[in-house]
């Protein structure tokens, strides 16, 4: 659980012994539901911080000490696109992420003399069951594809190749670069949930909390 240091540690320590070093630190635990901000209680807000924001950290932190003393690494953080823009309707995620992105920024400058190179990528949407499930409830996921110029979702393999060309040797001077892979969607200006969820009624929401709950019961 990237919650806890301590878990943090200890899965750093296991991944010397098992392995020797650490070289690459992939941060793309998150956590994340849609819901108006109103209907949000202080958990939900700091369940999801300490997820995205905290759990970034800790990771960075526990492998950085690493990487520092190996003098080399690659820490690639996983954001989203409303990182830059915010977004209604997904607010914790919103600010923790933005909190991400302005980490990859700050830790690429900073740690630039240990030789550790610090990016991210912003993905739009690309689905998967445990995500579409909290995200795109029911019906919702194809109001995406309207603000999508390329007309389609993202293929995982897509994601796959670029976070391989960030982490990869002949990229030594890429550092501190977050990279939106989403087919244009928000340079369309239309990379968060606001436009697919601003006209959802009460009672709707009702019905997509029903359909998210059923998920994570899942």
């Amino acid at each position: 659980d990237v919650r806890h240091p301590d878990q943090v540690e200890s899965m750093i320590n296991q991944a010397i012994d098992q392995l020797g070093s650490v070289d690459i630190l992939v941060n793309n635990a998150a956590g994340n539901f849609i819901s108006p901000t109103e209907n949000l209680s202080s958990n939900a807000f700091k369940t999801v911080v300490d997820i995205v924001l905290n759990g970034t950290f800790h990771c960075s932190q526990a492998a950085g000490k690493i990487m520092r003393k190996n003098k080399s690494g690659v820490i690639l953080n996983i954001v989203t696109t409303y990182a830059w823009t915010g977004s209604g309707y997904v607010v914790p995620s919103a600010c923790a992420k933005a909190g991400v992105l302005a980490m990859t920024r700050s830790l690429a400058v900073e740690w630039a003399k240990y030789g550790i190179r610090t990016v991210a990528i912003a993905p739009g949407p690309f689905p998967t069951k445990g995500a579409w499930d909290r995200l795109a409830p029911g019906d919702k996921g194809k109001n995406l594809m309207n603000a999508i110029p390329m007309k389609r979702t993202g293929e995982l393999s897509e994601l796959a190749n670029l976070a391989t060309f960030l982490m990869a040797d002949g990229c030594e001077y890429l550092t501190g670069e977050i990279i939106a892979i989403d087919g244009a969607q928000w340079l369309n200006h239309a990379g968060n949930f606001y436009e697919m969820l601003k006209d959802v009624t009460d009672e709707e929401w009702e019905q997509l909390r029903g359909l998210i709950k059923a998920s994570n019961d899942a």
